[in-house]
């Protein structure tokens, strides 16, 4: 380790703020290159800190101190000690005082969209997670709470918008010419909450009453020119707070909440009190220019981001080892919302599959951790899919445990006791516990320990006594400084399914009435034992049942069984995941044959499966869409998990493909012409399932050899008054070396170089491609005008896409994929570091790859781990998935 590696940070070692905070006031005028921020704070020490004798230490970074005081006194340079990262106050009086520092912060420079920045004429802060210390200086962690009041003054003319947290109290002219607006949020907020945007913007304006009559006034803000792209965001926020009102009893409590929408942004969205700042692709949408994809994901993230204003604002983390807390519940929270908008069953599948995944390799590589981290270097690099869908998956279970009832009842007893508070895991679980009268002792081991457990599964018949015996254990391998795992609480439910295809009624030894036909199992040791009786036949077990348990579940069950449960189990999620299990065991047997030189076997029972799908007229299209799709190379990729053949995979995958579109064309062809929507465009769940079930077709028509399915594609393009539409033929021709592709790719760049939004669109499909030449044509692309290294959104839909979701051309056999990412990683950290970390993403399963491309991944780790003057964020990243 190197003499100057950063140190962890760790929770162990928390200790109370050493000063509290009544009241913030900022007086801000904004310039480009010196925006002048002068903060007046009401202090005193704090009485719940141990130490009553600690100097005052506010963080700052990238700023200019031009003056600091004390009840009105100008301190001297004898008085305080100033570094990069922190202001000392040695001595402070005793009881209140008020400090004011005037400070200067640079927004034009700031590439690192950490704080206040400048992009595209707009002014723009992000604070989550230490950014606040960029405006002004501060104690910048989320235990320090305050009332804050913001006076912001710019031009008239480039910044007629003046925006900021609360409710608006004042406006006016200044002497200078300029104009200024003031603003004040009653309700207390930790700096990383704070948000000010600043700009030339348009408008977009409605109403909300909530359940008491209070009208809350509505505004989107946007850059000119696209106030027609807002309605759906616009109802989206509307429908998620009634319904944040009707399940949860959350009422919003400010007079007015915005959305601003901006092009440059480091995250999807952040939930600062009363001001939501988005990327705008979030927010954005008109059927010629945004897929259903995208509709869906504004409806979950403006819900997401305005569930927090209870769940994150109302309350808050004590600490970022907390972040959990907030983002894993609040992800709960936006999922049930959105299977309440829509199809459950399909949206229980999404979450399932991003799980599996980003998290599962996540907790089965070097960067595991548990959802609640016990260290970390930078805490931007914990922002993970193990704090958010993992975190979820924990609330979800409690609400398994409890039944909806109950569960809320632990809500409500969490939002009366902590509502103002800065809170702990332990806190939320305490309140959960008392109000929904469940014992979470053991389940708080979810929080703690890192990995995935394994539930093994085995069951047995007895015809004579027509009992069915059901074992399950559970083991979780080692991970990063937790070599020995106690056994976690886990809710199994399950079912039995009868030769008849029904679900047979449970009934444990010792219970004298029948048992409901789905029933929640405890697996709380490492081993345990169910019988059920008065089980007539044979039946085929249901485990899992809506992945009740975020696990890896592996059952003696076969490839007849998992036929039989995909024709009949009644539980949506375990039809899909059955259809699943058998086209996972098919792909794998067939990579084995392709690695040894052999002619696998084509998988013809799966062809008649997707066939008999396509043809039931009552199946739900969207969750047809689902169920007939194969299992991504990447997911291939983690199951198969060692010695990993790229090349042997997407071989494998593709014979399967091509037989599934030969042996079922008459079904896929019908089905694509009877999905057809021909009513007007609507995002809605019924027109969206149709798209996708048609669009699934499509893709596996094109696979085809007689090229029926190019020309159908081809004419799709040609013909689509939607981007769903144009967006699954030009991704379909993407893949196929033909005229059809030039001239698709060329007419939707024509069509749409103005717009950035959909050029990153256009940028995605290219750099998923399967055809030879992919990484020469993203490299290329990084020269093409509208890219920029300084924009996330471009970084992420370029070389982001084919860094993480092309696995056949990203891990080219002689490295020329990773070179050419490890390079972009290295760029980006001069300017981003944030995205520069998450960039590295794609070499977290290094280890998993055959020996030749390990060794190619290993050699750019180690390159990057080498350079001088690396940031926090990609150090620590780099360093862990070496390690």
């Amino acid at each position: 380790m190197r003499t100057d590696d950063p140190r962890p940070i760790r929770l162990k070692d928390y200790t109370p703020p050493a000063f509290a905070i009544a009241e913030v006031t900022l007086d801000i005028e904004l310039d480009p290159k010196a925006t002048r921020v002068h903060t007046t704070l009401k202090m005193e020490r704090n009485p719940h800190s141990t130490d009553r004798v600690a100097p005052l230490a506010l963080d700052g970074e990238k700023l200019k101190l031009l003056e600091v005081k004390i009840d009105g006194e100008v301190l001297g340079r004898n008085r305080y000690s100033l570094s990069d990262t922190q202001l000392l106050i040695h001595e402070v009086p005793e009881g209140g005082f008020t400090l004011e520092t005037v400070a200067t912060c640079a927004p034009e420079e700031n590439t690192a969209l950490e704080g206040l920045y400048l992009s595209n004429g707009i002014y723009c802060t992000q604070c989550e997670a230490e950014g606040f210390r960029r405006i002004t200086y501060y104690p910048d962690r989320p235990d320090v709470m305050s009332v804050f009041r913001t006076r912001i003054t710019g031009d008239r003319k480039a910044t007629p918008v003046l925006l900021s947290n609360g409710n608006p109290v004042k406006s006016g002219k200044t002497k200078d010419g300029r104009h200024f607006v003031e603003w004040h949020d009653p309700f207390p907020k930790p700096s990383y909450l704070f948000a000010l945007v600043a700009g030339d913007l348009a408008q977009v304006e409605d109403r909300f009453t909530t359940m008491s009559g209070r009208e809350v006034t509505l505004r989107i803000f946007v850059e000119k020119g696209n106030e027609d792209r807002c309605a759906y965001a616009m109802e989206a926020l509307k429908r998620a707070m009634k319904w944040d009102e009707e399940r949860f009893g959350r009422e919003y409590d400010l007079d007015i909440f915005m959305i601003v929408a901006v092009s440059a942004f480091n995250m999807g969205a952040m939930e600062n009190k009363g001001l939501n700042v988005f990327n705008d692709k979030y927010i954005l949408a008109r059927p010629d220019t945004a897929t259903d994809a995208d509709y869906a994901a504004i409806e979950a993230i403006i819900a997401h981001e305005y569930f927090h204003n209870w769940t994150g604002n109302r309350i808050t983390c004590r600490d970022w080892f907390q972040l959990c807390l907030k983002e894993g519940l609040t992800v709960f929270r936006d999922q049930e919302f959105t299977s309440d908008m829509r199809s459950r069953a399909v949206k229980r599948i999404s979450d399932v599959r991003l799980l599996r995944a980003h998290q599962f390799p996540e907790d089965g590589g070097p960067l595991a951790h548990p959802v609640r981290p016990d260290s970390y270097i930078e805490i931007n690099n914990f922002y993970t899919a193990t704090v958010y869908e993992k975190g979820a998956e924990l609330c979800r279970m409690i609400h398994t445990m409890a039944g909806p009832k109950r569960f809320r009842k632990g809500m409500d007893l969490y939002f009366e006791r902590h509502d103002g508070e800065a809170a702990t895991v332990e806190n939320f679980l305490d309140a959960l516990a008392e109000g929904a009268k469940l014992d979470l002792s053991q389940f708080k081991r979810w929080y703690e320990q890192s990995g995935t457990p394994e539930v093994l599964a085995s069951g047995r018949y007895d015809a004579a006594r027509k009992t069915y015996t059901l074992k399950m254990s559970q083991v979780c391998q080692p991970t990063p400084g937790q070599r020995v795992k106690q056994p976690y609480h886990v809710p199994v439910a399950i079912g039995l399914v009868g030769p008849d295809g029904k679900d047979m009624p449970l009934t444990l030894d010792g219970e004298e009435k029948p048992g409901a036909k789905t029933r929640v199992l405890h697996l709380t040791e490492r081993e345990a034992t169910w019988r059920f009786r008065d089980v007539k036949e044979k039946p085929v077990p249901s485990l899992l049942r809506g992945f009740t348990a975020p696990v890896k579940l592996n059952a003696n069950l076969k490839e007849r069984d998992f036929v039989f449960l995909m024709r009949h189990d009644s539980d949506s999620f375990n039809r899909w995941e059955a259809a699943q299990r058998y086209a996972t065991g098919l792909l794998a047997g067939m990579v084995e044959t392709v690695k040894a030189g052999g002619s696998p076997r084509k998988g013809t029972g799966f062809a008649g499966m997707v066939r008999d799908i396509l043809r039931a007229k009552k199946t739900d299209p969207e969750f047809a869409a689902q169920i007939v799709l194969l299992p991504s190379e990447q997911a291939l990729a983690q199951i198969i998990g060692k010695d990993v053949d790229v090349d042997a995979i997407h071989d494998a995958r593709e014979i399967l493909r091509v037989s599934i579109a030969v042996e079922a064309k008459d079904a896929l062809l019908d089905c694509y012409n009877r999905m057809e929507v021909k009513a007007a465009y609507s995002p809605d769940a019924e027109q969206a399932g149709r798209r996708a079930l048609r669009n699934t077709c499509l893709a596996y028509l094109a696979a085809a050899p007689d090229g029926d399915g190019v020309a159908l594609a081809a004419e799709q393009f040609r013909r689509a008054d939607n981007m769903t539409d144009k967006i699954a033929a030009i991704t379909v021709l993407s893949n196929i070396d033909c005229s059809e592709r030039e001239e698709a790719l060329a007419a939707f760049h024509d069509q749409w170089k103005s717009d950035h939004l959909v050029m990153d669109k256009w940028f995605t499909i290219q750099a998923l491609s399967y055809l030879p030449g992919t990484l020469a044509e993203v490299k290329r692309l990084t020269g093409h005008p509208a890219f920029t290294m300084k924009n996330p959104n471009k970084v992420r839909s370029l070389i982001g896409s084919f860094a993480n979701a092309n696995q056949l051309r990203f891990h080219d056999a002689k490295g020329a994929g990773y070179r050419f990412v490890a390079d972009k990683v290295l760029e980006l950290d001069r300017l981003n570091p944030q995205v520069a970390a998450r960039m590295l993403g794609a070499f977290k399963s290094w280890r998993q790859m055959e020996p030749k491309r390990r060794k190619l991944m290993q050699a750019e780790l180690k390159r990057i781990v080498g350079v001088e003057g690396l940031s926090r964020d990609v150090f620590e990243i780099a360093s862990k998935t070496l390690a």
